[in-house]
């Protein structure tokens, strides 16, 4: 497979992945220039649209591509997210004909409460559940929830390249170190993050072994969160109360 992290909007990646053929399949386009210009450049032809949730910045190209492509559009039973023709949810399997690739779903409420998120082939299309140093605001779902879908990101296998849909890590990392200054891995996670931001080059997708040794988010049950609680004068805080504290802090963090 042949992956390209289009870039659109402010801050947005739009995942396109091509086999040896260039049949593509493309993940929450929230504008159609940039996947269009991208296919048109790499002479690749699109088959299919993967959808995580309905905020415009993921969906916002879907209906102008309908209308240029012959694709399936598969998303969560969502109302608000229009047009799709292939609803999945929580626990589904389906293989893309072409390029041949085989996904399962994963419910992530947190963000919103339909969100979703797709792995297979050793890709996992988070949305904006997780962000490399990071993971995703609660608009509509609960700390409780947010927890237990980043809890189940564990379960896969180490080597998975985590393809989150924004350019926050720079940010995210400033966050952590925050939080978490002793971390060696994430201090190389910064200096890299900066030298690939200067070379103009995205900072994901990232490795989910890489996220477990960085991110404050996947890591509240670690000694670095209970110190940093500690402080916060919070040392019996329950797990979901130590995700809860973190993400408290993100949301009014400035550095």
């Amino acid at each position: 497979m042949h992956w390209v992290p289009v870039a659109a909007l402010s801050d947005n990646y739009i995942w396109l992945v091509a086999d040896d053929e260039g049949n593509a399949f493309v993940v929450d386009p929230g504008e159609a220039a940039p996947v269009e210009a991208a296919l048109k450049e790499r002479g690749w032809r699109l088959t299919a649209i993967l959808l995580t949730h309905h905020h415009n910045d993921h969906i916002g190209g879907v209906s102008d591509l309908v209308r240029h492509h012959d694709v399936e559009v598969y998303a969560p039973a969502d109302p608000r997210i229009q047009p799709k023709n292939q609803i999945v949810e929580d626990g589904d399997t389906f293989t893309l004909d072409a390029p041949k690739a085989s996904f399962e779903v994963i419910a992530v409420p947190g963000h919103t409460t339909s969100h979703i998120a797709y792995y297979g082939e050793g890709f996992l299309f988070c949305g904006d559940t997780l962000f490399s140093v990071g993971c995703g605001r609660l608009f509509e779902g609960t700390p409780e929830q947010m927890l237990a879908s980043l809890d189940r990101f564990a379960e896969l296998p180490p080597e998975t390249l985590v393809c989150c849909a924004h350019e926050y890590t720079a940010s995210n990392v400033r966050f952590a170190l925050a939080v978490d200054p002793d971390n060696g891995a994430l201090r190389h996670r910064r200096d890299e993050v900066a030298r690939l931001r200067q070379e103009g080059r995205p900072s994901v997708p990232t490795r989910l072994a890489d996220e477990f040794a960085t991110n404050p988010f996947l890591r509240v049950d670690s000694e670095a969160i209970a110190r940093w609680l500690h402080i916060q004068g919070q040392d019996h805080a329950t797990r979901t109360e130590r995700f809860a504290a973190l993400r408290r802090a993100k949301d009014t963090f400035s550095a």
